[in-house]
């Protein structure tokens, strides 16, 4: 379905994402042209129903591809993200490189308001090559499209998350459940729908352009309680087991040996720092959003996951 002429068009890469499936459906309702910028763009048609939107196969490494996705659009997302390495998808060429192609070829071709989804934390200066690639990342947009808008969510939840949904299939199969060490580590997961909202909020807020908008939800839980809430919601019985980061790190290393690693040194690494909103930050208040907790969500998401063929989810 092509682009109503004349309306404001939005490009998304990253579109048929956890996040940005969910950006597409909220520019549509708030009527705009949508084109989903993709490697997948079949996975696209559902999206759109009967709104106006178009599907557009992208390569975020090919400049040409992406100029091409750019092309008569007002408006763009950079909804692309990596949470585990392979092959030439690297931290870097995607958060890094391919950030920046997108910002700059959006100001190259006369595109008014950009959004770039980073995340909480995002630090050039980090160890963690995740962290600090998301910082980089962001550098690097802002050195090309200056008045990019910045979106740093916290950890994500939401139906057919990696997140609460994999933790709860755990707690529900496993007798122990090992933490990661004493379970301290201070999580403040946001519900991936009120992220999607504040991405096209700011895309229509002009004002919001410079911004940096840090999207955390309403409560700060150490991950030991974030189990402990899911566990009671669900009813599982597993015993939380401590388990040193050294020896999550010696399992990763040999995790990876794998062809698809359950678990990377990366993401040990990201479980031993607090994933938290900075106080005072600007963020979902700044932009008329009043975020939902996992309390509030988790029932849904258990009864959805238990009945697939259930029609959607909170929005």
């Amino acid at each position: 379905m092509s682009t109503h002429q004349g309306a404001f068009t939005v490009t998304v890469f990253g579109g048929t994402g956890f996040l940005g499936r969910r950006v597409v459906r909220h520019l549509l309702d708030s009527k705009v042209a949508v084109r989903v910028a993709t490697r997948h763009s079949q996975r696209s048609r559902e999206l759109f129903g009967d709104a106006s939107g178009e599907a557009i196969t992208t390569d975020v490494h090919d400049e040409q591809s992406v100029a091409k996705a750019l092309s008569g659009a007002q408006g763009a997302v950079n909804a692309v993200s990596l949470y585990v390495e392979h092959g030439d998808a690297t931290f870097r060429s995607v958060h890094v490189d391919a950030a920046r192609r997108i910002a700059s070829l959006a100001r190259r071709n006369g595109v008014e308001r950009l959004v770039h989804v980073s995340g909480i934390g995002a630090d050039p200066a980090s160890s963690s090559p995740y962290i600090r690639s998301r910082g980089e990342g962001e550098l690097a947009v802002r050195s090309e499209f200056p008045n990019a808008t910045l979106i740093r969510p916290a950890v994500m939840f939401g139906p057919d998350d990696a997140f609460l949904t994999v933790i709860a299939k755990h707690l529900r199969r496993l007798p122990v459940y090992p933490m990661f060490g004493r379970g301290q580590t201070r999580l403040q997961p946001v519900y991936v729908e009120d992220v999607a909202q504040a991405v096209a909020t700011a895309l229509h807020r002009p004002e919001a352009g410079g911004g940096v908008f840090e999207c955390a939800g309403p409560r700060v839980y150490s991950y030991r309680e974030l189990l402990q809430i899911i566990a009671r919601a669900t009813r599982a019985k597993a015993a939380l087991f401590p388990l040193p980061f050294a020896a999550w790190h010696a399992l990763a290393r040999l995790a990876e040996l794998l062809p698809h690693a359950p678990i990377t040194r990366n993401q040990v690494d990201l479980m031993a720092i607090d994933n938290i909103a900075t106080p005072g930050a600007p963020g979902f208040k700044d932009l008329g959003i009043d975020p939902r907790s996992i309390e509030a969500i988790l029932p849904g998401m258990i009864e959805q996951s238990q009945n697939p063929h259930r029609e959607g989810g909170p929005r």
